[in-house]
């Protein structure tokens, strides 16, 4: 396990989402994962899911009190890149801003490096 300070960038919004969610969730000791699967228009996609620290993660503390894990091989695609969260009536609900990504599909879920 390693832990960072800042491995992927989170803003304010999302992160208010995500202790938002947690929160609803209502169980001790999950957090926020970040990863990358084969799939989506450009080759590789985004995947968040709210579930509990692997051995080899790397381990992000944020602010509101969770945690963000990225697995060893996720990292590779993932380092620096920036989540928001755009809510409301025609919001997109959470976005990636992914400089490691040479292309990226229309919808922004997917990407290719």
């Amino acid at each position: 396990m390693t832990t960072e300070t800042e491995i992927i960038r989170l803003t304010p919004a999302a992160r208010g989402q995500v202790a938002t969610l947690l929160e609803q969730r209502g169980e001790e000791g999950l957090g926020l994962r970040l990863s990358v699967s084969g799939g989506g228009c450009s080759g590789l996609g985004y995947a968040l899911d709210f579930t509990r620290q692997e051995p080899d993660d790397h381990v992000m503390e944020c602010e509101e009190g969770f945690r963000v894990f990225v697995d060893p091989k996720s990292l590779l695609y993932l380092r620096t890149m920036q989540v928001d969260y755009e809510g409301g009536l025609q919001g997109k609900g959470f976005t990636f801003d992914n400089p490691n990504a040479q292309n990226t599909c229309g919808c922004g879920e997917s990407f290719s490096v």
